[in-house]
């Protein structure tokens, strides 16, 4: 049996959604994951970040079913979930096109002219969608509920927008599907909405990109790692039809985060001046990659372009990102964020 190993740092992950821009996200985990020094305690993930998320956490249910020592099984699933994560990716480069995640009517006219006069009704009536076949390839979810989530893998949060109530919605524990991850990758104007025990949803970055309350109500861990893949600032007023609609679209993918971020702020300053309880409330400290200053000149046409060339090379841009993070970062978790949020939010 191996020694006991000393306890690992716990880090929160919070997966933005952003079509193959997703793929950055990928070579993120795979620096943190091949680092192997990390505890995740839960992940939240929306769109492209909730696929992220589930193929992760299967990687390490797959351990925790093989291994029962919690360090060889902690070993087993960095390298189980970098396969996973390898594989989902692999898949996608494979099918060569991708349509969840990013707005369509920004980044092909023509698509976008079609969807101002024919709806995923008329246009897809089957709901056909070459992803699920890949997702419920990759993903083993009976495996992922029964996992023993939070004492070797992280607990998984996948959010889509209920379309009768307008609110975000939280999938997890049992309630985790590939239903769930469609819903949360579900644009209005491409696909008809996802109907989860009798309500309809659709894409989670509504509501959602990514959510952060479920990290911080339901899982131990303070600090929190944002990979962001949708830009928040944008130097150059947009001009054409095009680019006026894609940053509309940025703006309301992230306008939910960023009031949570301002919420977490908020509180932070409050325990900080012992206006509140700490006992009652969580101190959270934050950190983030940003990857959309990386993806910026790509333009927002690539959310859409899937060939594996370009996922590879999101993937290579993603591993740098996380590792340059690392170097810098890695001694501020558990001690004081790394990020000032009123910068950013």
């Amino acid at each position: 049996m191996p020694e006991a190993a000393r306890p690992r740092p716990r880090l929160n992950l919070a997966l933005q959604g952003g079509g193959s821009h997703g793929a950055l996200t990928w070579g993120v985990l795979d620096a943190l994951l091949e680092d192997g020094q990390w505890q995740f305690d839960g992940v939240s993930g929306t769109s492209a970040g909730a696929m992220n998320a589930v193929a992760l956490a299967h990687g390490f249910a797959q351990a925790a079913q093989q291994h029962k020592h919690p360090e060889d099984a902690h070993l087993a699933g960095c390298a189980l979930a970098r396969e996973s994560l390898t594989r989902l990716w692999e898949g996608v480069g494979a099918l060569g096109s991708l349509t969840w995640g990013t707005p369509l009517s920004a980044a092909n006219p023509l698509v976008g002219m079609m969807s101002q006069w024919f709806s995923p009704y008329q246009i897809n009536p089957l709901g056909i969608n070459p992803l699920r076949k890949l997702l419920e390839r990759e993903v083993d979810f009976s495996l992922l509920c029964s996992a023993r989530t939070g004492v070797v893998g992280p607990k998984v949060f996948v959010c889509a927008t209920n379309v009768r109530t307008g609110r975000g919605e939280i999938f997890f524990g049992r309630r985790l599907s590939a239903d769930a991850v469609m819903a949360s990758a579900c644009l209005p104007m491409m696909f008809k909405a996802v109907e989860i025990e009798g309500e309809a949803y659709w894409d989670g970055g509504y509501s959602g990109n990514p959510a952060l309350h479920p990290l911080i109500y339901q899982t131990e861990t303070s600090d929190i790692l944002l990979v962001q893949i949708n830009p928040v600032e944008h130097l150059d007023v947009p001009s054409s039809a095009s680019e006026i609609m894609e940053r509309v679209n940025e703006v309301t993918f992230n306008a939910s985060l960023l009031a949570e971020l301002r919420a977490i702020e908020f509180v932070r300053r409050l325990l900080a001046e012992g206006k509140l309880d700490a006992r009652r409330y969580k101190s959270v400290r934050m950190h983030r990659i940003d990857g959309g200053s990386v993806l910026a000149p790509f333009g927002a046409d690539s959310k859409l372009r899937a060939d594996l060339a370009f996922v590879r090379k999101l993937f290579a841009l993603g591993r740098t990102a996380g590792q340059e993070w690392l170097h810098a970062h890695r001694k501020d978790v558990g001690v004081r964020p790394s990020i000032k949020i009123a910068d950013n939010a």
